[in-house]
């Protein structure tokens, strides 16, 4: 995102909510589209800041750096997917405004013709600073664990189609989920790290080893690309939304679950989980959280083009999608089809389901952050960083936004 030095300077108090802790009686102060202090109000001198404007804020306030969401196909009435240049940016403008401040537009399964074409229309919002990149969410997954993916596109790993995504994304592509037990998946993660894309196992019929297999040889291939790649010191594989599109947790039969929350635990990888009451129960999220640490889990939303709309019909790109009551299924199967939470949402419902503030927060944006290698920008609230910060009420609902050191207006 451009930024000005005469963007203009804002100072904020309240509870400093970042890194995994929760400092109460603190101040940010804002400056030239950056944050110049974040810390205890007693070591903030408000003499360096003459002119700043004192953002008013509700009693017990709490300030967070701004949520960074790894899956989202949409919002406000526009899908990633459509390949729509103003309904993807409605979407992005709606996220930015509800607290998502950096965001990876996800895709869904599809022809070749139409990823291509939505490839090359993500890559001018990521040129533009509106989107932190792309989001492939196949093609390359398991017919038995589709879930909303349209099985008609599904396919084998094939190199040339994705060297022509990687080419038509022109280095805006950032993640890739992939089903580990097709053929040629170990050749796929070699074109993926080549190219500093992080590999995501999801929407899988893998037993246990196997998907551990998968996940070694990632987290190495990416350890082995390194920084020369684009990957951050932080890099590692990822997980698409734990216990959706695989299959369940058994106990004679633990599947990829089972090696997913080992593997998280040990911090190999970092899982993603929809923590939006539908996707998953909040005592399932609090388990992972207590069993992996919020070091290893990345919230996500899963959102698409009905969130911030009412119950109605939709499309998940090229299928039909009912929402009722806030639930988006497929109106071919009752398949579960995305989310219509908003991260902030997603952190709300985690804090509901017994996980302390500090740690839902650091899984919707530290965590991320550094999956994508932006921590010394984004997803946190340190000197030198961007100004992104989220102001919320006591119960965390939305107060104030600042994208880049300027306010934004509330959603409609």
């Amino acid at each position: 995102m451009p930024e000005s030095r005469e963007a203009p300077a804002y100072v904020l108090r309240g509870t400093l909510v970042a890194d995994g802790t929760a400092t109460a009686d603190s101040v940010v102060a804002v400056q030239g589209g950056r944050i110049a202090y974040a810390g205890p109000d007693s070591g903030f001198d408000a003499a360096q800041f003459p002119g700043a404007e004192e953002l008013p804020l509700p009693a017990g306030s709490s300030l967070l750096p701004g949520l960074v969401d790894l899956h989202c196909h949409g919002a406000a009435g526009g899908g990633f997917p459509t390949g729509d240049d103003r309904a993807c940016r409605d979407a992005v403008d709606f996220l930015h405004r509800s607290g998502t401040t950096s965001l990876l537009a996800s895709l869904v399964t599809a022809s070749a013709e139409e990823l291509l074409r939505s490839l090359g229309v993500l890559k001018v919002l990521a040129a533009e600073g509106l989107i932190a990149g792309i989001h492939s969410e196949g093609p390359f997954l398991s017919h038995v664990r589709c879930g909303a993916q349209n099985p008609l596109w599904l396919r084998d790993p094939d190199p040339e189609l994705l060297r022509q995504m990687l080419a038509a994304a022109g280095g805006a592509l950032r993640t890739m989920t992939y089903a580990p037990e097709l053929p040629g998946a170990s050749e796929l993660l070699r074109v993926l790290t080549d190219h500093g894309v992080t590999p995501s196992l999801g929407h899988t019929d893998a037993d246990a080893r196997l998907m551990a297999d998968s996940l070694a040889e990632a987290a190495e291939l990416i350890g082995s690309a390194g920084e020369g790649r684009g990957f951050g010191p932080h890099a590692r594989p990822t997980v698409t939304h734990l216990f959706n599109g695989m299959p369940p947790l058994h106990h004679r039969s633990p599947g990829p679950v089972a090696a997913c929350l080992r593997m998280s635990a040990a911090g190999t990888v970092a899982v993603e989980l929809i923590g939006d009451g539908v996707h998953l129960d909040p005592e399932t999220v609090r388990m992972v959280f207590d069993l992996v640490g919020a070091g290893g889990i990345a919230l996500v939303t899963d959102s698409m083009a009905a969130t911030g709309l009412p119950d109605g019909d939709y499309e998940l790109g090229p299928s039909e999608v009912v929402v009722l009551d806030g639930v988006a299924t497929l109106r071919s199967s009752g398949a579960l089809a995305g989310g219509t939470a908003t991260l902030l949402d997603v952190v709300r419902t985690t804090i509901a389901a017994g996980v302390s503030p500090a740690d839902a927060v650091l899984a919707a944006t530290l965590v991320p952050a550094r999956i994508l290698g932006l921590e010394s920008e984004v997803g946190g609230l340190r000197a030198g960083m961007r100004a992104d910060i989220v102001a919320v009420g006591p119960g965390f609902e939305l107060v104030t936004v600042l994208r880049g050191g300027r306010v934004l207006a509330a959603p409609a």
